[in-house]
């Protein structure tokens, strides 16, 4: 693991992370938790989404499992081999678990989930001797930002 701080100032946020931010406020605009997540291979983006779980009225529609979608149909392959994931919030343990089963080969995330996550925080999914995959995992990159969006957002339904 690795936070914000280990690296120099120029490479806090990304330009994936920026893109997975961007997809996080347009998600805060149509009502959704503000989450956005880009899949990125061979240096392009290839998938992008924010949540849409009011919208599509499905549970399971979570940013990681959007861009999986996306970047799997796209490439005609359940397995990612090779790709990065960016998203804004650590995984929840069924955005985990799907990131292995894509053998996602890097996983950056913003903020961390004490009460939802499962990287770093709940099951730790990928330090259990049953995680078939683990992707390497850096996080806190643009955790303020991210932390913040999802603040406000709650802030404002309160």
């Amino acid at each position: 693991m690795s936070d914000e701080t280990d690296r120099p100032a120029g490479e806090r946020t990304s330009a994936p992370m920026a893109a997975a931010l961007a997809e996080a406020r347009l998600a805060a605009a149509r009502g959704e938790v503000p989450i956005g997540a880009v899949i990125v291979l061979d240096g392009a983006v290839i998938a992008r989404a924010g949540n849409r779980t009011l919208e599509l009225k499905d549970p399971t529609a979570h940013a990681e499992m959007l861009v999986i979608r996306e970047a799997a149909a796209r490439l005609g392959s359940e397995r990612l081999i090779g790709a990065d994931l960016h998203v804004t919030l650590e995984p929840c343990p069924m955005c985990a678990a799907a990131i292995s089963f894509a053998r996602i080969r890097r996983l950056y995330y913003a903020a961390a989930d004490p009460k939802g996550g499962a990287v770093e925080s709940g099951v730790r999914l990928y330090s259990q001797p049953t995680c078939h995959h683990a992707p390497d995992v850096y996080d806190g990159i643009a955790a303020a930002e991210a932390s913040t969006l999802l603040r406000d957002f709650f802030q404002q339904r309160r």
